[in-house]
């Protein structure tokens, strides 16, 4: 972190949001190309794309934006209410501080989907949206983790996690419980991480050693955030299809990246996915996970030059 402060692409501000204090960090040269990113969760952070990724766009002509939801990550001291509209707001004081017109959005995960609902509210707003491991419908989503799972434990004779799958499975499926349990499944089978990275990833994730932010934030989740935002959004039944095509018609440019090794999603949602961006807008990448942004960092950064070209 003292390595990063003393660089000049690095400015750490505190943007005055609501009278609270949002820390904001921003990488790059005002005057290029603006992107915002947006983390996953509910209850994660943005600091695996920072202390990996944001430097390197900076160095390819963008302006980064990153920040932590209020309630979650480094923010999560700030009183939140832990709903879209809120985010939205303050979103759009982000846009009024760095005296944005446009912006392109990289939603990652859950962020995809804050992402795409603030697109389809603010179209105006957007240069550009990218939607990175990124769900269309969660209860895809969460019935093909357990479906895989499922397949694994049976593989493996594994009675004790196949009897927490039958359970599961007579539980209601947009509850947070399923959710939250189909997901530690999801964790436990590896379904987050590539099996073959390459050279660059294997260097970007030792950072996760050594670095102190990486340390304390990389695995730490905000367990308020997902709570609230089930009882105030039902996010675990949200189904995104129509928001995405509703873009399309508006003419906002739309993209997505998605790993074969994420196990979060079969290809059956990546081909739909393409059948409503279109096939040459959804790129399906091989030796990567979850992760997109580190497994296949080369390739992440040419997609986005590519896609942001004017």
């Amino acid at each position: 972190m003292k390595k990063l402060l003393t660089l000049l692409f690095l400015s750490l501000v505190a943007t005055n949001i609501n009278a609270q204090n949002i820390a904001i960090q921003t990488f790059g040269n005002a005057k290029d190309k603006p992107i915002l990113f947006l983390h996953g969760g509910p209850g994660y952070n943005s600091v695996a794309f920072e202390q990996t990724t944001a430097e390197k766009l900076s160095e390819n002509g963008f302006y980064v934006i990153s920040y932590d939801r209020r309630g979650e990550g480094r923010n999560d001291q700030l009183k939140a209410e832990f709903t879209f509209e809120q985010t939205f707001e303050d979103l759009n004081q982000i846009y009024k501080t760095y005296e944005l017109n446009k912006s392109t959005l990289i939603g990652h995960s859950f962020g995809g989907v804050v992402a795409t609902l603030f697109a389809e509210k603010y179209p105006e707003k957007i240069e550009t949206l990218i939607l990175v491991g990124s769900p269309i419908s969660m209860q895809e989503t969460l019935k093909n983790v357990i479906s895989k799972s499922k397949a694994i434990y049976i593989s493996n004779d594994d009675k004790v996690n196949l009897n927490y799958i039958n359970m599961l499975e007579k539980m209601d499926s947009t509850s947070l419980e399923y959710s939250s349990y189909t997901f530690m499944h999801a964790m436990s089978n590896g379904f987050y991480s590539t099996k073959m990275p390459n050279e660059k990833a294997i260097s970007l994730y030792q950072k996760f050693k050594t670095d102190s932010l990486l340390k304390i934030y990389a695995s730490k989740m905000q367990y308020l955030a997902p709570q609230k935002f089930w009882e105030n959004e039902k996010y675990t039944s949200i189904t995104l299809a129509k928001n995405v095509k509703d873009l399309v018609a508006k003419k906002v440019p739309c993209f997505a990246i998605s790993g074969k090794e994420d196990g979060l999603y079969s290809k059956e949602q990546v081909a739909n996915l393409k059948n409503i961006l279109g096939d040459t807008m959804v790129e399906y990448l091989e030796n990567c996970s979850h992760n997109v942004f580190i497994d296949r960092q080369e390739k992440f950064i040419e997609l986005l030059n590519n896609w942001t070209k004017k």
